[in-house]
Parts: structure tokens; C-alpha cells; sequence
């Protein structure tokens, strides 16, 4: 087979603009990217309602149900849903991702003392939080002001983790091993936060939860360490 001539390509130009021979067919052009953007957009739009009708099944279902993640908090706020910053349980706090107990436990003290917060960066300061989470929550929050602090949410005087003697502490729903656990750390150092506590002794999350507002973190001396007398 003969070579191609390197002019080949100029010279089928210079045919075609002479209109020696006909122009080369053009491609089918492609969908309309404008439309082709509608679809997919429709298609996101679909697919989140089905998601914020799944949301709210599940919080039909179960009202105390923990929001995932930040898509979660979006859905919930489009579904009616709100925190009052400045009144919130502990139970409103812990539905949110990502906050810790003693982070719920440090605002309910802060409410408990007529402190209110009001906005984003007060809340973000208090809890040494980062922007990304807290912005990941402002579809739910409400900051109101209000004249009067809130009602004590606890009437009867918190149990001191550092202190109080086994059986109160066993009054806390601790069984006798998880008691005991708590006795030996305690009396190596106190605890400084339910955080703290949590890190060192690794309780289930629902249990260290429960005790929100009902405890404190007295520093000084630890508590006896016995565990709880059996009897003879």
C-alpha cells in the first residue's frame, strides 16, 4: 500500500473550502448538557425526599432516635424539627453527631446557671468545638433569649464520682463489677469529667449518658475504695 502524502491533510482543506469534494460529516452533537444537569439535579431532589421520609419514619418510630450526620440534621430541621440552645435536655443535646456527654453535661451546668449562649460562636468556644461540626448542626438550633435562667433540671444534689461512697455510686444503675472498676481508678487519680471517666474505664455509652446532670467531679482526696459490703 502506497505511503500517504504528508500534504494530504492541507490538500483535503483546500478541497473542501474550494468545494471540490464534500465537507467531512460532523459528529452527533452531544446531549444538551443543560438539560442532561435537570435530570441529575431532579434526581438528587427525589432521592433526598426518600431519605427525609425514611427520617421521619424513624423518628416516628423511635422519638429519642440519634442523628447520624449532618445530612441527618438537615432532613430533621426540613421535617420541623428544633433545639433550643438555651433550654435543651440532655436527651435534645444527645441527639446531635458528634457531641460528647460531657459536653451535654457542661451545658446543662451552664443553663442550670442562667448562662445562655447567643449564636454559633458561643457555642463553638464553650465546648472547643470545630466550625465544621457546628455548622453541621445549625439547621436544628434555636437561640433564644430568655429573661428568667432555666429551671433546675435536677432537684436532688449530684453524686461526686470522686467522693461519694459505694453505695451511693451503685445507686447509679453500676453492678458490682463496673463498681469495683470504678473504686480502684478512682483512688489511683480523681476523675476530672465524664470524659475522663469514660476514657479510663470504658462503660457503655448509655450508661455514662444517664448520668448527665445527676453527678459532679469534686477534685481532692479520693473516696473509699471498698467495694460495698456483702455481709456474712
Amino acid at each position: 500500500m502506497a505511503k500517504r502524502h504528508w500534504l494530504d491533510p492541507l490538500a483535503r482543506q483546500l478541497l473542501r473550502a474550494t468545494g471540490q469534494i464534500p465537507a467531512a460529516s460532523r459528529p452527533a452533537a452531544p446531549a444538551d448538557a443543560a438539560a442532561e444537569r435537570e435530570r441529575v439535579q431532579s434526581e438528587l431532589v427525589q432521592r433526598e425526599l426518600v431519605e427525609q421520609e425514611l427520617l421521619a419514619l424513624k423518628l416516628q418510630q423511635n422519638p429519642a432516635l440519634k442523628l447520624e450526620d449532618a445530612g441527618a440534621v438537615e432532613r430533621a430541621a426540613a421535617l420541623g424539627w428544633r433545639l433550643d440552645v438555651n433550654r435543651a435536655t440532655a436527651a435534645d443535646w444527645l441527639r446531635l453527631p458528634g457531641i460528647a456527654a460531657d459536653q451535654v453535661d457542661l451545658l446543662l451546668r451552664l443553663q442550670a446557671g442562667g448562662i445562655q449562649l447567643s449564636g454559633a460562636d458561643d457555642l463553638q468556644r464553650v465546648l472547643d468545638l470545630s466550625a465544621a461540626l457546628v455548622r453541621g448542626w445549625l439547621p436544628l438550633l434555636e437561640f433564644r433569649w430568655y429573661g428568667e435562667p432555666a429551671a433546675p433540671l435536677q432537684s436532688t444534689a449530684r453524686v461526686d464520682l470522686n467522693q461519694a461512697s459505694s453505695q451511693k455510686l451503685a445507686g447509679l444503675g453500676l453492678d458490682p463489677p463496673r463498681l469495683s472498676r470504678l473504686l480502684r481508678e478512682r483512688s489511683r487519680s480523681p476523675f476530672r469529667d465524664l470524659a475522663d471517666l469514660q476514657q479510663r474505664l470504658q462503660f457503655p455509652a448509655d450508661l455514662v449518658e444517664s448520668w448527665i446532670g445527676k453527678v459532679s467531679f469534686r477534685q481532692g482526696p479520693a473516696g473509699p475504695a471498698l467495694p460495698p459490703s456483702t455481709g456474712a
